[in-house]
């Protein structure tokens, strides 16, 4: 079919299917909105229209109606024009109108065109006639184009330039890779001392690690920036110097353009807004450093505040703090960009209902952090009890509290357990002297009651870490089947030694009442000996006990000992 035709136009087929060739692999990127108007094309009115394009090139927009929408409307005066355009043997002059009742018919010799109605020119708010000169002024130089276009002369110069830019393409893209490797050479040799002097400080190569990793990463993720902007550039110049695919390189470099203009359009509309939260954040800094001071002078009493315990100054800086930070995100909230979308509304109610159910009992163990420091129940170094639990105070955490038992064993308690038990502070009154320690012993009701008042008040004058002011006292608490039950009282000021206290109280009895030959009675009486079951003096330090002189403390073992 080829040989049938004139030399020039088989030169003219062959030239078009080197540059069809050559532009194939570039179609692969491009997407389905290479069909649409380009980015001169003006905004579509609210009544249904298309345009109807040639090569790309916006020409004019028509209106749909209710047998034939707009869309195949457009497709087919674009087809139509395409058409006529590709045929040589149409001349431009012959392009004329046809005027008829309510339309004008635009027609190129005796092939139909388009046709425009009353309705159309009503859209552009012009005259009919008006309108159809307009439109068939636009094909004309459109038909003009889409030949001239397809010249051996102007394909031939799109041929070299898009070789020419594919070759710069590949030198900017061996640049930006050459570049890459250079900077990660200075970025090994100029900052790995650095890096390994942070592992060796913190003795932490996890973090060194993931600094080089975020420094290497932030390298590759430019480079490939770069390349893929260079890529896009090249595709979109190519694309736009043939006529078939005009439109699709248009459509590219608006597929790619749009973001970014529509982050830069956000940015400038948004920026009031940003001056204001910046200038919102710098204030709310400039508070919370004040308050920090304040806070920090009531701890360390150089303010004081009537009945405010020095011990409440931080935690009522962490409330404050946290009610400035509400406050501050009430009225931030308008004014972060995006607050007012749907998809935003709908995260924040999802985290708010997320948080309401998984953080009851943090929120809980929070509260009662803080009521137990309002309330003065304790605080760290204090020895408390808390239900079963006998310990020192260690720490205080919003959530838990940590405690140190008689045994070195960290006992946590949550914060809202320990107000739904009861708590005992032996350490209160122990700083004032007034914690009371106390035995109980059950005597016979043949021993008279003043002798055992005396032994008492002996084994607590030989206890040492027991008072002697106020003076130490005995209370006969009840008077039992076989035996009185006897009751010493005596002050102590040290509550972390009560476990030593009480153990060397219980050995001075025990001594006492054996000197005197009188019998404890305690804990059971099932009838009376033939003589009293005490331990003469003599036996008090059979093999392997050490008298007093060989030992400091007869009932201690060798070796360090725990905590008391």
């Amino acid at each position: 079919m080829l040989k049938s035709w004139k030399p020039e136009a088989r030169r003219l087929v062959r030239i078009q299917m080197i540059a069809l060739g050559a532009v194939a692999l570039l179609w692969i990127p491009v997407v389905a909105s290479a069909a649409r108007e380009t980015t001169d094309e003006p905004a579509e009115a609210k009544i249904g229209t298309a345009p109807v394009t040639l090569d790309g090139e916006f020409l004019f927009r028509v209106r749909g109606v209710p047998a034939l929408p707009a869309d195949e409307r457009a497709y087919l005066i674009s087809k139509r024009i395409a058409a006529v355009a590709a045929d040589p043997s149409v001349a431009p002059d012959s392009l004329r109108i046809v005027e008829s009742e309510g339309r004008s018919d635009l027609l190129a010799g005796d092939r139909h065109l388009a046709t425009i109605v009353d309705a159309d020119a009503d859209l552009e708010d012009v005259k009919r006639p008006t309108l159809a000169a307009a439109n068939l002024h636009r094909i004309h130089a459109a038909i003009a184009a889409y030949r001239r276009d397809r010249s051996e002369e102007l394909l031939r110069g799109a041929v070299i330039r898009s070789v020419a830019a594919l070759a710069a393409l590949l030198i900017g893209v061996l640049l930006v890779v050459f570049l890459w490797r250079r900077a990660r050479l200075w970025l090994e040799h100029r900052i790995e001392r650095r890096l390994e002097a942070i592992k060796f400080q913190s003795l932490e190569l996890v973090q060194a690690e993931r600094i080089r990793g975020t420094l290497h990463g932030a390298l590759g993720g430019l480079a490939t920036v770069l390349a893929v902007g260079l890529g896009l550039t090249c595709a979109s110049y190519v694309l736009a110097q043939f006529p078939w695919t005009r439109g699709t390189g248009r459509a590219l470099v608006r597929a790619s353009m749009t973001p970014l203009a529509g982050l830069g359009s956000g940015f400038v509309t948004s920026l009031p807004d940003l001056i204001f939260l910046a200038v919102l954040i710098v204030v709310t800094r400039y508070v919370l450093g004040l308050l920090l001071l304040f806070f920090g002078a009531v701890d360390g009493g150089r303010v004081k505040l009537g009945k405010f315990d020095r011990e409440w100054a931080w935690p009522t800086y962490r409330i404050v703090r946290l009610l400035i930070f509400a406050l501050v995100a009430a009225v931030a909230y308008p004014s972060i960009p995006g607050s007012s979308s749907e998809a935003f509304r709908g995260i924040s109610i999802f985290l708010g209902v997320v948080f309401s159910l998984g953080a009851s009992g943090v929120v809980g163990n929070v509260i009662a952090g803080y009521s137990m420091i309002y309330r003065r129940t304790f605080k760290v170094g204090d020895r408390v009890k808390i239900g079963d639990v006998v310990g020192d105070v260690t720490e205080m955490r919003l959530q838990v509290t940590h405690l140190r038992s008689p045994k070195n064993e960290e006992v946590i308690v949550p914060n809202s357990q320990i107000l739904d038990k009861e708590v005992v502070n032996y350490s209160v009154y122990a700083r004032e002297g007034q914690l009371i320690l106390h035995a109980t012993v059950g005597i016979g009701y043949e021993t008279p009651w003043r002798q055992v008042e005396a032994l008492l008040l002996r084994a607590a004058e030989r206890t040492e870490g027991l008072l002697r002011e106020p003076s130490p006292f005995v209370l006969e608490r009840g008077l039992g089947d076989f035996a009185v039950t006897y009751e010493i009282n005596a002050y102590c000021g040290d509550a972390r030694a009560m476990a030593r206290t009480y153990a060397a109280l219980y050995r001075n009895i025990l001594d006492i009442f054996n000197e005197y030959g009188v019998q404890i009675m305690t804990p059971a009486y099932e009838g009376d000996p033939e003589r009293p079951k005490v331990v003469a003096k003599e036996h008090w330090f059979e093999a392997p006990a050490r008298r007093d002189s060989e030992q400091a403390d007869p009932a201690r073992p060798e070796g360090p000992a725990p905590q008391s």
